[in-house]
């Protein structure tokens, strides 16, 4: 399982370290990324390290959400903002751009 980071996200948002992140390339110390390959797609799975509350429906009721830490998830290719936290890269989104829990 993942250590916990310092980022508690908002509503329906879930913090996802990607699985095969030294797969995607490697950074110099001067802070550059360089890719291994051009064609080298965006991960598309990870582990959840963070949840947030759930989000608020019309009623004021919370929704709670579907995914917990330590879920390996499959997420949509486009949907997720990426982070640095401690030098390390993670992914928010929205819990409605995850497409599968991996089990």
């Amino acid at each position: 399982m993942s250590k916990k980071i310092a980022i508690q996200p908002l509503h329906d948002r879930v913090v996802v370290e990607a699985i095969g992140e030294n797969e995607r390339g490697k950074e110099t110390k001067s802070g550059i990324f360089i890719p291994e390959t051009v064609d080298k797609e965006r991960a598309e799975r990870g582990t959840v390290v963070a949840v947030g509350p759930g989000k608020m429906n019309d009623d004021g009721k919370r929704i709670p959400m579907s995914v917990k830490v330590g879920d390996k998830i499959i997420f949509a290719k486009y949907g997720p903002d990426e982070i640095k936290v401690d030098g390390k890269e993670y992914f928010i989104l929205s819990e409605s751009n995850i497409l599968a829990i991996v089990e």
